[in-house]
């Protein structure tokens, strides 16, 4: 398989969330190639699932800390996007699966750890999602694991959601870097605020992140080349930078309007 690799760098919620969608778009209407995107946020930013409910943050308390808002094109809960690194795949489901996808996907960030020395493992067994997204508690999205998600000694390492757009993917997660995750209890609303003392023991019980794990920071530009090594090791991918003049690739978006816009 031929893909191109991406590293965007630090840019906004909006931008990140436009530009995932633009790849999205593009691919979809065959003027785009398979894509495998990293990203960082600046500034921070706390990304919403696509029906998540605003309500849940104090909008008033990330503006003045200067944090975006965002909602995702995808599903799942809210993240804080801090001390992290952002992937985005934009594939063709061809004969496979979305399931099928999000495992091909995971393995590859496996993979991806493996050569940062993190010997993770894919959850075998789903979560009842139903039940927990109507807990307050379950708010952010590292407070549960889905089946084939990545963890590491129990802990959940990696939060990924998806969406299906005809025959292609559009999936995108967060690897911790380090445990600054953990703050988005800092910015719930008020009608939850009781709620804080679980969620953040949730969240310190059931994640973990690369610097604990290896006792020592790993920087963006580490883990970009790691996933990329990941990707062509364990799925085979040819990353060819030649295909975006081929299949003519619109780059940056733009004026992309729908859902990846700041609130």
């Amino acid at each position: 398989m031929n893909w191109i690799f991406m590293n965007t760098g630090f840019h906004s919620g909006r931008f990140n969330m436009e530009f995932d969608e633009a790849l999205a778009s593009q691919l979809k209407n065959k003027i785009g190639p398979e894509t495998l995107r990293v990203y960082g946020w600046k500034p921070y930013c706390i990304s919403l699932g696509f029906n998540q409910r605003l309500d849940d943050f104090d909008r008033a308390k990330l503006a003045n800390d200067g944090i975006d808002l965002v909602r995702r094109p995808t599903g799942g809960r809210a993240i804080l996007h801090a001390h992290e690194i952002t992937y985005s795949v934009v594939a063709e489901l061809g004969d496979t699966t979305p399931r099928e996808i999000y495992r091909f996907i995971n393995e590859g960030l496996l993979a991806a750890l493996h050569h940062l020395g993190v010997y993770a493992q894919l959850t075998d067994r789903d979560a009842d999602f139903r039940a927990l997204y109507q807990d307050p508690s379950s708010v952010p999205c590292f407070s549960s694991s889905a089946k084939s998600e990545i963890q590491y000694c129990g802990k959940k390492l990696v939060g990924s959601a998806q969406r299906r757009y005809g025959q292609m993917i559009l999936q995108h997660g967060s690897l911790l870097l380090g445990p600054h995750h953990r703050k988005i209890v800092d910015y719930l609303a008020p009608h939850i605020n009781n709620m804080c003392d679980i969620i953040e023991e949730q969240l310190i019980h059931h994640t973990t992140d690369l610097e604990t794990i290896l006792g020592r920071p790993v920087s963006f530009i580490e883990a970009s080349d790691a996933i990329k090594k990941g990707f062509e090791q364990q799925c085979r991918i040819t990353f060819d930078d030649t295909i975006l003049f081929e299949s003519g690739f619109m780059g940056y978006p733009s004026s992309v309007s729908t859902i990846g816009v700041t609130i």
